[in-house]
């Protein structure tokens, strides 16, 4: 009985939205310095990975809606990261291009992320930190809201 009453009293995800917000914190102190908020961190990110990317492919990959992403990608356009083309062969979807001011603080912004997977996976061991990371895919990927 109290192994059952223990379980019923975890929140699981009272613990991921800590690490949500205190992530959120922190990329943001690490990142304003660039004109960068954490809203905007991952689309970058996305774009790093793979330059050249359709808005879709980036919304699909993050697993957030359209609407969200075209916000993100158009204020990382005003301030001078990113550019977006359309694409010559389907007209209603656009490119996301890297700006050279982009690039130049990629390294910095791998940095950053470097610094906060560091920072939640200190206290783990290598074992620890492989199972979270399986854990973590698994519940998301079994997520479809």
């Amino acid at each position: 009985m109290n192994n059952e009453k223990r379980r019923d009293n975890r929140h699981i995800g009272k613990y991921i939205s800590q690490l949500y917000r205190k992530g959120s914190v922190f990329i943001n102190k690490e990142v304003s310095k660039y004109g960068i908020s954490s809203g905007q961190f991952m689309f970058l990110l996305e774009v790093y990975i793979q330059d050249g990317r359709n808005q879709e492919e980036i919304s699909e990959k993050l697993k957030i809606d359209k609407g969200t992403t075209a916000r993100a990608l158009k204020k990382l356009e005003e301030q001078g990261f990113i550019t977006r083309v359309k694409d010559e062969y389907d007209k209603r979807s656009n490119k996301v291009y890297l700006t050279d001011k982009a690039k130049e603080i990629r390294e910095n912004v791998f940095d950053v992320l470097r610094d906060w997977n560091h920072m939640i996976s200190q206290s783990l061991t290598e074992e620890e930190e492989e199972a979270m990371d399986k854990l973590l895919e698994k519940v998301c990927n079994n997520i479809n809201i």
